[in-house]
């Protein structure tokens, strides 16, 4: 009841959907990070990096249900959510249990499921390696490099990870024109309510919401949910809401990756969350919409 409640709040009080601006950001501690996240050298036995669970030619994630960390560990049942614009994201991982990117960044590379290292351990590889003491030094203007510089780093490569100029947000923007099941795919996406979560900047990432809003007997596996951030018995099965931005790029869907096509997602989150029946044609026109959502790729990752 009191997600019901909350859910025709945010109903009436719902943003619009608005379209990415620009971030600023210190470019030479972003390429520093762009360098560190393709790096193995962060991961504990050098066999993953960053970007093996957020590649960039696939949406900023990794399209598997379930990424693959050092040792070959698996972080079941949580899927790797997608970098691109996570700068605009309210917090971080699906419990929203990160407050910043630096801190995400952290708590990524200290995970025992992820890159599983220490910062001590980290600090020491990298105070060993003449390019990255160079590197650094350039920057931060320091001797000894630390895990919060190196975090620090990261966290601005991130903040470049935008992808303005999608369909929708031209058409936002009267630069473009949506053809007319785009148009009704947006109809339909706003008359079911989906705005009412997908919304802002971000069309999504900005709060966290239960699955089985208005159904509530869909059985998953629970994972890391907002319960584990706040110990409230009612945030069990509490997530943070995804950005929809590039959705048609990032399968498989949900925290536990267990849906792997988009019009299977549309169809569960109307029954659970919406409580409708959706129609195979309208499924089709809102999948239609969500791929005018795919935006230009990030101008950084072309940076050398």
């Amino acid at each position: 009841m009191r997600f019901l409640i909350l859910f025709i709040a945010t109903f009436i009080f719902a943003q619009d959907i608005i379209p990415i601006h620009n971030v600023k950001y210190n470019q030479q501690k972003a390429l520093l990070g762009k360098k560190l996240f393709s790096d193995k050298i962060l991961s504990k036995d050098k066999s993953v990096a960053c970007v093996s669970c957020h590649e960039f030619n696939e949406g900023g994630a990794d399209n598997k249900q379930f990424s693959i960390g050092a040792f070959k560990r698996i972080d079941k049942p949580m899927n790797s959510q997608t970098v691109f614009n996570s700068v605009f994201n309210i917090a971080f991982f699906w419990n929203g249990r990160a407050h910043t990117l630096q801190q995400q960044a952290l708590m990524a590379i200290t995970d025992h499921n992820e890159l599983a290292i220490t910062p001590k351990e980290l600090e020491n590889r990298l105070n060993k390696n003449s390019l990255y003491k160079k590197l650094f030094k350039n920057i931060y203007h320091k001797d000894y490099i630390t895990t919060n510089m190196i975090t620090d780093a990261i966290a601005e490569f991130e903040k470049a990870l935008t992808t303005p100029d999608s369909k929708f947000d031209l058409y936002l923007q009267k630069k473009a024109e949506l053809n007319k099941q785009e148009q009704k795919g947006y109809r339909l996406f706003k008359r079911y309510g989906c705005i009412v979560c997908h919304n802002g900047v971000n069309i999504g990432g900005n709060s966290f919401q239960k699955i089985g809003v208005v159904i509530q007997d869909y059985n998953m596996p629970r994972g890391l949910d907002r319960y584990e951030v706040t110990k409230d018995n009612d945030d069990k099965y509490v997530y943070k809401i995804p950005t929809l931005r590039n959705i048609a790029l990032t399968a498989p869907y949900f925290h536990d990756g267990s849906v792997k096509t988009l019009k299977e997602a549309i169809s569960k989150m109307g029954y659970y969350n919406l409580g409708i029946m959706l129609k195979k044609e309208d499924i089709k026109d809102i999948e239609i919409f969500l791929n005018t959502l795919t935006g230009k790729k990030p101008t950084i990752l072309d940076m050398p």
